[in-house]
């Protein structure tokens, strides 16, 4: 019998979950392994030697739960830790594990839905001070204009489950408006955090019919199983019993409560502590 060594997915707290949803829409099969640090949520915020700690954590955590792939589900993390994790840390595991992040998937196809050459990021304080979006769109397609724009509320709005009130109005319009006001000729926004899904709702209410909107979860799926494709001797090593484990660094009670509104589905999570 294969031994356990599930997909891991890390988030900083419940928006994870969207991608991951995504995800097992296309290879179910698969064992996955999700951990949200919501006792420290949210990153946005934090410094990139914060970030980077907790992730680093998180990942030392998932490889000793028999974690061979790790998805960073998480835009901050992604933004302010991953490069560091990948060129430094990563040769101190036993070969054979790898961490991936939800930027580059995205960016690296953005071409195929911008007319305009204009493009919008809308995230948290940390992944646009971070400028990964900016840095790796240029990187794959100089000739794409990026207009980027910080929505500190957004997380909270999710996290409170206000995300649907008539009071996120204010602050959806407010930063559609920001960003729309720097560039006119955006046709492209790219939803830069994985809670931003649940506000879709909202933000179409607010976005201009011809501008298209980009959630991370299909395509961070899709490149997924090409990940898996191209690499077998990493897709050899993930284990396929169809069993899906949630952890929360909080409260796995109110994890539990909240999960599900991600997910679409009922969740039992247990806690975990980090140092």
């Amino acid at each position: 019998m294969q031994k356990y060594a599930p997909i891991g997915i890390f988030d900083s707290g419940y928006g994870g979950l969207t991608v991951m949803k995504e995800i097992v829409k296309v290879i179910p099969n698969y064992d996955f392994l999700y951990m949200g640090d919501n006792a420290r949520s949210p990153y946005g915020p934090r410094s990139f030697e914060t970030v980077y700690k907790y992730t680093l954590q998180a990942v030392e955590w998932l490889f000793d739960k028999g974690c061979h792939l790790i998805i960073l589900a998480c835009n901050t993390s992604s933004a302010k830790a991953l490069r560091t994790i990948q060129q430094k840390d990563l040769s101190l595991f036993e070969t054979g594990k790898r961490v991936l992040g939800v930027i580059r998937p995205v960016t690296e196809c953005v071409d195929k839905f911008t007319r305009s050459k204009h493009v919008g990021v809308l995230g948290t304080i940390g992944t646009i001070a971070s400028q990964s979006y900016l840095i790796e769109i240029n990187k794959f397609f100089p000739e794409i204009s990026v207009v980027q724009e910080a929505c500190p509320i957004w997380v909270p709005l999710v996290e409170t489950g206000e995300y649907d009130s008539p009071g996120a109005d204010f602050f959806i319009k407010k930063h559609l408006d920001n960003i729309i006001n720097n560039d006119p000729l955006i046709d492209t926004i790219i939803l830069g955090c994985t809670h931003y899904p649940l506000l879709i709702k909202k933000i179409r209410k607010f976005l201009p019919s011809n501008i298209l909107l980009i959630s991370q979860g299909e395509i961070v799926s899709q490149s997924l199983v090409n990940y898996l494709e191209r690499h077998p001797e990493i897709e050899n090593n993930c284990s396929k019993t169809g069993r899906y484990s949630f952890y929360s660094t909080d409260s796995a009670e109110i994890f539990n409560k909240n999960a599900s509104i991600f997910f679409d589905r009922p969740i039992t999570a247990e806690q975990v502590r980090m140092s």
